[in-house]
């Protein structure tokens, strides 16, 4: 059952989102804004839906700098 959000509903908590291209469609990030409070958004050259086995550095450097994007 997907997630749904009633009018004005939003997550606070600062949200990361790495886009794969052989990972299935990601609606644009206009939408996604509007329900999560998007701090890092990055589009990876390469891995799907398994990004961590695919590609496990660029998984890993993502990660890194969206918590690094988090500290004071």
């Amino acid at each position: 059952m997907p997630l749904h959000f009633t009018e004005g509903q939003r997550v606070t908590v600062p949200t990361g989102v790495s886009l794969f291209p052989k990972e299935l469609p990601t609606p644009p990030r206009s939408w996604v804004e509007r329900v999560y409070n998007i701090t890092y958004w990055e589009k990876a050259n390469k891995g799907g839906h398994f990004a961590a086995m695919e590609n496990p550095k660029l998984f890993a450097e993502h990660l890194n700098h969206f918590f690094h994007s988090l500290s004071i």
